[in-house]
């Protein structure tokens, strides 16, 4: 299905009983909505209503142009307009990579809509801020975004020889089929290039301003993860005023949705459960 929203056209996957609880699920880069494939079923088992929705440049009717047009504010802002365009006024909300970083600014920008929040992978923004300013080894895991940031370079690079590179960055997620349902959509035109304009429009200032965070919050990380290292997962909890905790995943590498979904499903549950 599809919601429009701020003047763009968002698709959207819902599931699970129409009466449950809503959990809006948040994809990061370069994947989709399809990274929740194997974590929402055990959401709606326990009863809970999913919405995973394909964010601003993976939706192909809600790719705008300009590189400002992915900052924060923006992405955030969307979110919010997709909870009212689908009449749902608190969610359970989960997002990794950088859905995590969308669904901690929502969290803190308007907890009147959040009923729980789990971020996956990324830490508080303002903990990834320190981290980058701070930790060489932080520095180190995040050289990537350079890259990441050069137009036309970035997607020369990661689709040249069958989009091999962007292939390669995937390549944990699972078998050749799974790493194709992400890779190829980002082969069609402008589509790559909307999804580097979330690091284009990235800046350090305002990851930093992102505020603390007083919903329930749960950080699930792992100990594989060759992007997020450890400083910045334990800098987590000074930016949440909220119940805290951190869940530590062994042996997962960053695309945990995709590697351990069951995991991270019950991470979500202990969170979010119904209570009624």
């Amino acid at each position: 299905m599809h919601v429009d929203a701020r003047g763009l056209r968002f698709e959207i996957h819902p599931g699970g009983p129409e009466s449950g609880e809503p959990v809006l699920l948040l994809h990061g880069f370069p994947q989709h909505s399809g990274e929740w494939d194997a974590v929402a079923p055990v959401l709606h088992g326990a009863g809970l209503r999913t919405y995973a929705l394909d964010q601003r440049g993976y939706s192909p009717q809600a790719r705008p142009s300009e590189v400002a047009a992915y900052r924060l504010g923006e992405l955030v802002a969307d979110a919010v307009a997709v909870l009212d365009a689908l009449g749902v006024t608190r969610a359970h909300v989960v997002g990794h990579d950088w859905g995590a970083i969308v669904a901690w600014a929502l969290a803190a920008g308007h907890p009147d809509r959040v009923r729980t929040l789990t971020a996956v992978s990324v830490p508080h923004p303002a903990a990834m801020a320190h981290a980058l300013a701070n930790d060489p080894q932080q520095k180190a895991r995040s050289a990537y975004m350079l890259l990441f940031r050069k137009a036309g370079i970035a997607e020369k690079t990661l689709l040249a020889l069958d989009a091999l590179g962007l292939r390669r960055l995937l390549r944990d997620v699972g078998d050749d089929a799974r790493v194709a349902a992400y890779a190829d959509p980002l082969r069609e035109p402008g589509a790559l290039t909307a999804a580097l304009n979330w690091y284009r429009a990235m800046s350090r200032a305002e990851l930093a301003a992102v505020g603390p965070v007083s919903v329930p919050t749960t950080f699930v990380w792992s100990d594989r993860d060759v992007a997020i290292g450890r400083t910045a997962a334990q800098a987590c909890a000074a930016h949440v005023s909220g119940d805290y905790r951190l869940v530590e995943l062994s042996g997962v590498s960053h695309w945990i949705p995709d590697e351990a979904p069951t995991p991270l499903a019950e991470a979500i549950l202990s969170r979010a459960r119904p209570t009624a």
